[in-house]
């Protein structure tokens, strides 16, 4: 049986266990007051606060508390226990937990179940009361004391839960201890002058501390909302620097999709290129925060959502499945609730999407899509930066006739392989030079552009024969490079007489530079080859190349019929 599903049995099976002999055993030590027509107001007033949660570090605070300990010092342990139950109720409700999570209700309500029980017995230990109690600085040092226990029990109890469910050691002084702190210091006092207003004028009191009490809830809760816009703002602008100083377009993907999912929660995080009117490619996928493997082939896709959002320009937001259920070709399991699509837009045009979902309803809010639209901007200037940087590179470093590497890159890589070769990182460096022989009577007898497509066809075979192991370069006219990192000289030989044959046994198709140019004729060639292996035959770059063109020189004056070093 799963751990995380094994821990979640046993809470239910403790929550129905201890709960009604909690409750029951305060109701015979601690007997409530007789029922009066306040305890309802009093409830009703914890219900309504409850609605203004704050979420921080993805854990619910709410300011019933204020509330909470009026109806303690007054009506008792038992009453305050039974609204506190009710209101978590309600705050299950507000947050639409849905059946993966409802184990938090469980959660929630033992939790402070013994918040309540274990504040509750101290104040009691230590002489307080409840009932009508005149001002004493003994009573305000039991509150004090109540109140206290109150916020380190719930502290306590909150920092274990995330450690068995959610597997996480956050330190004690986190941002929702300092906000459960801040809220206290407002929300504590003002439940202490609610119950004294309340033994002077009864019912009154609701009205004159409820009110302003929920304002202030709200106004915290506002505050929240705001200050957490700010640091998603501050941290999206700090992000889009980052981002486009990325001039590779894997990093730049990498880093957008990793800052997203910091920022947001969602089960599926997709990035998706539009390739063209027709078609759209996942370029990049993230499944329950981890971003999945970057060598899975690509896939084309046919996404209604996708394509809706190219259509409007503009970013979506579902917050529940019977919003977009009239979807049916998406990319989303059934078990998806919540949807944000946002477009990558670039001088008007889209291209790309940034798509989030989530298995809870509601996941996301509204200042959320406004974050994700601003970094998806970036996001635009970021990849076209790098598209462009890359191309331009490739075109400086590649032959325009074959696209395999040139002459300036082969320099630079022969300088680079060294350095790995100097400091042990490679144990050898081979290099074979090859030549087309009498490559001048191709071009005399067919044309220089046959002579390019022999150039051309000859570049796809040694790419193909290559492959991963090494990097062909043209090195000029008709010589060209194969550079094989870690290969010792016996195996270089077997390249190089395995490109001899590949050369040799397959003829090359041109087209005649005079007569009908529908017509194909092939032809056969050979070429001379030599190789070097460092550091056995040199001991720089330069010097490595001299070896293979001295090696090659003697292969084409003896005949053309193997390679020689």
């Amino acid at each position: 049986m799963d751990i995380e599903l094994k821990w979640k049995l046993i809470l239910w099976a403790c929550w129905g266990t201890f709960l009604p002999i909690i409750l029951f055993s305060t109701y015979q030590l601690v007997p409530p007051p007789v029922f009066q027509f306040e305890m309802v107001a009093f409830l009703l007033l914890m219900c309504v606060v409850t609605f203004f949660p704050i979420i921080v570090n993805e854990t619910p605070i709410f300011f019933v508390q204020g509330v909470s300990i009026a109806v303690f010092l007054f009506f008792g342990l038992f009453v305050e226990m039974i609204f506190m139950q009710i209101s978590i109720l309600v705050l299950m409700f507000k947050l639409r937990v849905g059946k993966r999570d409802i184990h938090r209700l469980p959660t929630n309500s033992l939790m402070f179940l013994i918040v309540s029980l274990v504040s509750g017995l101290i104040y009691y230990a230590v002489g307080g009361e409840t009932g009508e109690n005149d001002f004493s600085f003994f009573f305000l040092g039991a509150i004090l004391l109540y109140g206290l226990s109150v916020f380190l029990t719930n502290h306590f109890l909150l920092r274990l839960i995330r450690k068995i469910f959610y597997k996480r050691n956050d330190r004690f002084i986190t941002r929702d201890f300092l906000w459960e702190i801040y809220s206290s210091l407002l929300i504590y006092p003002v439940g202490v002058v609610l119950y004294f207003l309340y033994v002077e004028t009864g019912v009154k009191a609701l009205l004159v501390v409820g009110v302003p009490y929920l304002i202030l809830s709200l106004i915290i809760t506002l505050y929240y909302s705001s200050q957490r816009l700010n640091r998603y703002l501050k941290r999206t602008s700090e992000f889009g620097h980052q981002l486009t100083e990325r001039l590779n377009v894997d990093e730049a993907l990498d880093l957008f999709i990793n800052h997203l999912m910091s920022m947001i929660k969602s089960d599926y995080t997709f990035v998706i290129d539009v390739v063209d009117t027709h078609h759209i490619e996942v370029i990049r996928k993230a499944e329950q925060g981890m971003l999945s493997d970057q060598e899975e082939p690509l896939f084309l896709i046919n996404d209604e959502i996708s394509n809706l959002v190219i259509n409007l320009k503009r970013g979506i937001l579902y917050k529940k499945r019977q919003h977009w259920n009239h979807i049916t070709c998406t990319l989303f399991a059934n078990s998806i609730e919540s949807i944000m699509a946002v477009p990558v837009l670039r001088n008007q045009k889209v291209t790309g999407v940034v798509l989030l979902a989530s298995k809870q309803k509601r996941a996301f809010l509204q200042d959320q899509l406004t974050i994700v639209e601003l970094i998806t901007a970036h996001l635009g200037v970021a990849l076209e930066n790098a598209r462009s940087y890359e191309e331009t590179r490739a075109q400086s470093e590649r032959c325009p006739l074959t696209n395999v590497y040139n002459y300036r890159y082969l320099e630079q890589l022969l300088l680079t392989e060294f350095e790995r070769l100097k400091y042990g990182h490679t144990a050898t460096l081979s290099l074979i030079l090859l030549d087309i022989d009498f490559f001048k009577s191709v071009n005399d007898n067919y044309g220089h552009q046959s002579g390019n497509t022999v150039l051309v066809q000859l570049a796809e075979r040694l790419s193909a024969f290559v492959g991963n192991k090494g990097t062909v370069a043209r090195y000029g006219g008709e010589e060209f490079v194969v550079l094989l990192p870690n290969v010792e000289k016996e195996a270089c030989y077997i390249e190089a007489e395995g490109i001899r044959q590949t050369i040799a046994n397959k003829s090359f198709l041109i087209e005649p530079a005079l007569g009908d140019i529908e017509r194909k004729e092939s032809i056969q060639l050979t070429a001379s080859i030599g190789f070097a292996t460092a550091p056995y035959d040199a001991n720089n770059p330069f010097e490595l190349l001299r070896h293979a063109d001295r090696a090659m020189l003697y292969r084409s004056q003896k005949g053309r019929k193997k390679s020689c070093f």
